[in-house]
């Protein structure tokens, strides 16, 4: 008995050591990618900015992490069988948002901001002009608290996870999470490949529903057995 919960333990251990491990990848990643942009951009002689979403399937275990208002939305259903349908047959999914948006006008991203000497504006904009407080780049905002430390959620995949809709402001701002999930799963119940329901999902956003805003998405479906 001693010896099988010394090894549970152990196994315990090396979980968590995995995930602390995967955790800090992530970081390092995002804070090396902003300097070699701020590089860049320094050379170059250009100001530009980037907000990021990003997926990183690790065995079992999902690590969702974003900087600025990039979105997350994952597919989950309630029940495993899919016993309980609607009536055109389709199992009902969840949309779950796996991201918190970062925008300078929300109290803890102010309270950065404020900290590091910068202000939000009555319009609720960084120094008056930039909406979101975490991004790549934007190095003049660098010095009044625009950083790229992104916010990291993780989830371990079981058969409930169907897919995962990735998507910047643009897509979010013509699509509601539940809204974008009941199109993508009708249209992957339909048969037609996730590149294809991609590019569908971007055309309704921009031709149907007259998105004005850069609209990009990627679906990324699980597959079970």
């Amino acid at each position: 008995m001693l010896r099988r919960i010394y090894i549970k333990t152990l196994s315990l251990l090396a979980y968590h050591l995995d995930v602390k491990a995967a955790k800090k990848a992530i970081l390092d990643g995002f804070r090396k990618t902003d300097e070699s942009l701020l590089q860049e951009s320094t050379s170059g002689g250009w100001q530009d900015g980037a907000t990021a979403v990003c997926v990183w399937v690790l065995g079992q275990k999902v690590f969702i992490a974003n900087i600025g208002d990039a979105k997350a939305v994952l597919a989950r259903s309630s029940i495993i069988d899919g016993s309980q349908n609607h009536p055109d047959g389709v199992s009902p999914l969840k949309a779950i948002v796996l991201t918190r948006e970062h925008k300078a006008i929300y109290p803890q991203e102010r309270a950065r901001i404020q900290k590091a000497g910068g202000s939000v504006s009555s319009n609720g904009r960084l120094q008056g002009r930039l909406e979101v407080s975490r991004a790549f780049g934007d190095r003049q905002f660098k010095k009044v608290g625009v950083v790229a430390t992104p916010d990291i959620h993780s989830f371990d995949l079981t058969d409930r996870e169907h897919f995962i809709i990735l998507g910047c402001d643009g897509l979010w701002g013509v699509f509601g999470p539940s809204d974008a999930v009941e199109f993508v799963q009708k249209l992957l119940k339909e048969g037609l490949t996730v590149a294809a329901v991609s590019r569908r999902l971007v055309r309704e956003a921009v031709l149907e529903r007259r998105c004005k805003d850069n609209c990009t998405a990627i679906i990324i479906v699980f597959k079970h057995g």
